[in-house]
């Protein structure tokens, strides 16, 4: 018996050590083939893009494990431009470094019978990763070109390339952005990505559940913050999160705003530009197409969520502005002459707050607008031609609380295919005080409301580059107004006693309906004025209406100008309370002007 255990343990150790041995001889004698194979399967999956170096190749079969020390992917520059002279690059670059590439439980009679590789887990050490962007109007067109898969590329070798999952943690990142010969680079530090269930064979590249061949690719990127190339400006963001599985964006703490203080922004600038604080505590992206994204720039999703913010504009009139022409730049306007292709189904709005700060050079303080809690949605935000043939109307339907007061409800249609640019523009604002609007009138006017009721403002309007019509009602009463002195001037207050007096009983309607029961509508046909940009445009033809409610015609105000020449004791009252009143009436909304022609300028 003993006898027999000792044949079997001996025909056992036999085994071991022709095993033992095989595998040294293959794991000796392979590596050059694995080699190879390695370099080969590189270069023609990537039409010969880029070419893989390392200093050494650790191969145990046994185990199924290859490590790759000091492991570099590099595009070929030489190569990149051949692609370019034929229009087949891409526009996007990848140099990829490595400590160490370690590929672990591959089967080698997978590859030996099946021609299958079958892989556990692939981890890359402290990977450091440039991508580079470079746009080609080429890849935006459809190519009648057959290019081929990265299947194609690899059959020859494998049947079928599997691998579980890849880790890659810590990961240095830099994104380079190469136009017109000049390049811009973003860097990210601690960057962590996750892919799971990488496929590669026949049917892969068809599949839709997969993204580039995966299952799904999550990236969590910390805090980061970046200073934009016009030298003004910064962005920055608490965390970014994409999970391409769930075809979904998440940042956090998204704040876009200028790198040096307000003082500093209108000093380097030496002129009166808008300057933008943004700042939303979420932005999220869902059921975006990764694949367009990065291929070719293109936005593409069926949500875009802000939630919880704000959005401040600030302008200082100290500083000059040179008037340009606006005609064509009204926003959905610019939206079709962008370079990339946008496509948005919905943009939900979610408790965002818009205010509006302007300095005025006369008075030497500031006024302010706002527009608190905004919520509403904006469909169909495309340039899309395709899309736009179906439906060639973008919309918005948003509601805030206008100086944190009244209830504003706005609708906005815009025709995208307009080549006269129209659109349209309704709304209501509910019941409020009058003097609310103080906040602005008081710094930037010197006017102040003693007292008023706004019972409801509705609209209803149609434009274009160069009209604007529709209807306005504007229901009001006991409306007061007071004329200030000018800070140093306290005694003019008297005579502006009695020049409030004048505007308040001769030239505005206290009320509408007004004292005689006459209820006054406004039927607005507003020629713009070429230099004035969009939302001063909407704010002037609404400026229109306000004026016929309030009972200030033409000829109205004709009849008190030539009052005031044949009354000399009063002349000099009467002038002042009728520009003090045209003030008056442009300052209750032409505010709102304001602070969107420095907007768009």
């Amino acid at each position: 018996m003993k006898a027999v255990w000792k044949w079997i343990l001996g025909i056992l150790l036999a085994i071991i050590l022709i095993l033992a041995g095989l595998i040294w001889y293959f794991s000796r004698n392979w590596k050059p083939i694995v080699d190879t194979k390695l370099k080969e399967v590189v270069h023609n999956a990537t039409d010969g893009l880029y070419r893989l170096n390392y200093d050494n190749l650790d191969l145990n079969i046994a185990l199924g494990n290859v490590t790759l020390s000091n492991a570099e992917l590099i595009p070929d520059s030489t190569v990149y431009q051949q692609q370019v002279a034929t229009k087949d690059a891409p526009n996007n670059r990848y140099h990829i470094k490595l400590k160490a590439l370690k590929v672990r439980s591959f089967s080698l009679m997978d590859i030996l019978a099946k021609k299958k590789l079958n892989i556990r887990s692939i981890a890359l050490i402290e990977p450091n990763i440039q991508l580079i962007s470079e746009y080609h109007a080429y890849n935006d067109t459809v190519s009648t070109k057959p290019k081929k898969t990265l299947y194609e590329n690899v059959k020859d070798i494998f049947n079928s390339i599997n691998v579980r999952d890849i880790q890659l943690d810590k990961i240095k990142f830099k994104y380079s952005k190469i136009d017109q010969g000049k390049s811009s680079d973003i860097d990210l530090e601690e960057v962590n990505i996750k892919v799971h269930d990488v496929l590669v064979d026949e049917t892969s590249l068809k599949d839709s559940t997969r993204f580039f061949y995966t299952k799904m690719i999550t990236v969590d990127v910390p805090g980061f913050a970046y200073n934009l190339p016009d030298d003004f400006y910064q962005v920055k963001f608490d965390n970014l999160s994409i999970n391409t599985r769930e075809h979904n964006v998440l940042l956090t703490k998204v704040v876009y705003q200028p790198k040096m203080s307000r003082a500093a922004f209108y000093k380097k600038q030496n002129k009166n530009v808008t300057m933008a604080v943004l700042k939303f505590d979420t932005l999220r992206f869902e059921n975006l197409d990764f694949k367009q994204l990065l291929d070719n720039q293109q936005t593409i999703a069926s949500k875009i969520q802000v939630k919880n913010g704000s959005a401040d504009l600030y302008a200082d009139k100290r500083y000059y502005s040179k008037p340009v022409n606006k005609i064509g730049k009204s926003p959905h306007q610019l939206l079709m002459k962008a370079q990339k292709l946008l496509r948005i189904d919905t943009v939900f709005v979610d408790n965002i707050s818009v205010t509006y700060h302007e300095f005025s050079q006369k008075y030497n303080r500031e006024g302010s607008i706002s527009f608190n809690g905004a919520t509403g949605t904006l469909t169909n935000v495309t340039n899309d031609i395709q899309q736009l043939n179906k439906d060639k109307f973008m919309r918005a339907d948003l509601k805030a609380q206008i100086m944190n007061s009244g209830s504003l409800h706005a609708k906005f249609g815009f025709d995208m295919l307009s080549s006269s640019g129209y659109y349209t523009y309704s709304g209501t604002v509910g019941s409020m005080k009058a003097p609310a609007f103080n906040r602005i009138l008081q710094p930037l006017l010197n006017v102040e409301i003693g007292s008023g009721n706004i019972k409801r403002i509705a609209f209803n309007m149609e434009g274009t580059d160069r009209k604007n019509w529709g209807s306005f009602t504007f229901d009001y009463n006991e409306l007061k107004i007071k004329l200030l002195a000018a800070p140093g001037e306290e005694e003019k207050k008297k005579g502006l006693k009695v020049a409030s007096f004048l505007v308040n009983q001769i030239l505005i309607n206290d009320s509408n309906p007004d004292a005689n029961e006459v209820y006054h509508k406004g039927k607005i046909n507003y020629t713009r004025v070429p230099e004035y940009p969009f939302f001063k445009t909407l704010w002037q033809s609404l400026l229109d209406g306000i004026k016929q409610c309030a009972g200030i015609g033409p000829e109205r105000e004709a009849k008190l100008m030539g009052t005031a020449e044949t009354t000399k004791n009063v002349v000099t009252g009467a002038k002042s309370a009728v520009q003090k009143t045209g003030d008056f009436i442009k300052g209750i909304f032409k505010k709102k002007d304001k602070s969107n022609e420095e907007e768009e300028k």
